[in-house]
């Protein structure tokens, strides 16, 4: 008797039921397959990345006396994809049962049913015990109608007792501190730079490219940064809690030029392959804060983006797919424009936040919801394009949070799923938050006329082309009587240029 259990690459979970006990009876399998690499084009870093900590999550289940199974991406016996390597691997190892981790992603998910299905063996499904809902229940209770993303993480901060008062109530009096979370950078304190490792990668890179995988961005591989085991996850998340926590909450939508990472965490890459669990890096920084070190509107801000925000995407995605993927609710169809690919744009803001994200595979929340999101939403780029950029170039990136968070946050392309009014920001939120505009090529305050910021035009042309939609919208009420306050003059002054620059988005 012989059961097959298979781990993906954004399983790596150590503390999982499974690896409790060693059985020779059962081997785990392990993949790297093209399916995985190809389905968009991902950054070098996601790639390398992925693979290296899979790799050691193997070793490691080898070095503790489990069976592991193991297919390189240039094993010669490597097929495209988990279901075509699954029927060889079963007659070579003489499987009789088949067992799997629920998958995160939809498709990969629809994929292995079928797999398993197909194999006639007796199989089961487990939850992969990393989530603070379980996949049905975020499921269920995003079918119907989605609930309002506040009272939604009310309620798991009530479920979980975090950051409660003994009589139930929040600590502080409040349950949100957003308002205070949205100061500009000046510089001082100084940001900390990332525990950024330093793997040589460089013979796993030889092997990928001589796969034929087609990546974007820098590999960086004789000095990969990201943690690759849940030792070193622990350890940036250790040097998170000690040396950034306590200014994340009030700088945590400021953009500068000077610091690529501020104060942010950069965990969100060993969150989504599972070497740290949620409920360790909510008690992580709640356990700092009973401490007094850090505030609890620093720390209230960082829960909310672990518990609230990234259970909840979850719950919409699972609630919604797979007609999810084809919302296009502003019929928006223009292509993304080429600098996303290089960076090679006059605009200072974008320049900087592209140029970081093909170096790091990394930029924050703010640069991708309110610089690439935003230009993107502004523009009308399809949102099957903007989804494909979004989930290849981050390292970060799995469709289950990612596909939530452009479609509907970003582009609006749900229709007010995921938010009741589109994302959209002139220069004039740019040079609040961030120190870009200062030496830009472009001018802030023009909105039409010689190196006029092309978010200004942009930003009213996307509002009057779509005020049959937005137009009752109350919480657009302002930017639409600001519209219409303009002189006729102004408003065909405006619309005009950015019908130049859409013309020539390519080279803006």
């Amino acid at each position: 008797m012989t059961c097959l259990r298979l781990i993906l690459g954004d399983q790596l979970n150590a503390r999982h039921p499974w690896f409790r006990d060693v059985d020779d009876a059962i081997v785990y399998v392990m993949m790297e397959v093209r399916s995985e690499t190809d389905y968009v084009r991902h950054h070098a870093q996601k790639v390398l990345g992925i693979f290296a900590a899979m790799r050691r999550f193997g070793e490691a289940l080898v070095k503790a006396g489990h069976r592991v199974e193991y297919l390189r991406i240039g094993d010669t016996r490597n097929q495209h994809s988990f279901a075509a390597n699954l029927p060889w691997l079963i007659a070579q190892l003489g499987a009789t049962r088949l067992e799997r981790m629920e998958a995160d992603e939809w498709r990969v998910e629809q994929a292995l049913l079928e797999a398993f299905e197909a194999s006639a063996l007796p199989n089961a499904v487990v939850s992969a015990e990393h989530f603070l809902l379980e996949r049905d229940e975020a499921a269920r209770r995003f079918e119907k109608k989605v609930p309002r993303m506040e009272f939604f993480y009310r309620d798991l901060r009530r479920r979980h007792q975090i950051l409660l008062e003994p009589d139930g109530e929040p600590r502080g009096g409040r349950w949100n501190f957003d308002a205070e979370n949205r100061a500009k950078w000046p510089g001082d304190p100084p940001a900390p730079a990332w525990p950024w490792q330093k793997h040589d990668l460089r013979a796993l890179w030889e092997e990928i490219e001589a796969a034929g995988v087609q990546t974007m961005g820098e590999p960086s591989a004789e000095a990969f940064g990201w943690p690759l085991t849940r030792r070193e996850a622990q350890a940036w998340l250790k040097d998170f809690i000690a040396q950034r926590l306590v200014h994340f909450g009030r700088f945590q939508d400021a953009i500068s030029g000077r610091s690529r990472t501020l104060f942010h965490a950069g965990l969100s890459f060993a969150l989504n392959l599972k070497m740290l669990h949620p409920r360790e890096v909510i008690e992580a920084a709640v356990e700092a804060f009973e401490r007094g070190e850090a505030d609890l509107a620093d720390t209230e801000g960082f829960v909310r983006q672990i518990l609230g925000w990234r259970e909840y995407v979850r719950g919409i995605y699972w609630a919604r797919m797979p007609n999810y993927a084809t919302l296009n609710a502003l019929d928006a169809k223009r292509p993304l424009p080429a600098w996303y690919w290089t960076a090679d744009t006059k605009m200072a803001c974008l320049r900087a936040a592209i140029g970081q994200s093909l170096a790091l595979g990394y930029a924050h929340h703010i640069q991708r919801l309110m610089l690439t999101g935003n230009f993107a939403l502004l523009a009308g780029c399809d949102p099957d394009e903007v989804d494909a950029w979004y989930l290849g170039i981050y390292v970060d990136a799995f469709e289950w949070v990612e596909m939530p968070n452009t479609r509907g946050m970003s582009q609006f392309a749900d229709g007010g799923i995921v938010g009741s009014k589109p994302y959209s920001g002139s220069a004039a939120y740019v040079n609040r938050q961030s120190d870009h505009c200062k030496g830009c090529h472009y001018t802030h305050t023009k909105r039409h006329g010689e190196r006029a910021c092309p978010f200004n035009s942009l930003y009213w042309h996307f509002h009057a082309r779509h005020q049959a939609t937005f137009g009752r919208n109350p919480r657009l009420g302002m930017t639409y009587r600001s519209w219409e306050k303009m002189e006729p003059a102004e408003r065909a002054s405006t619309l005009a240029q950015a019908e130049r620059y859409l013309a020539q988005v390519d080279t803006l």
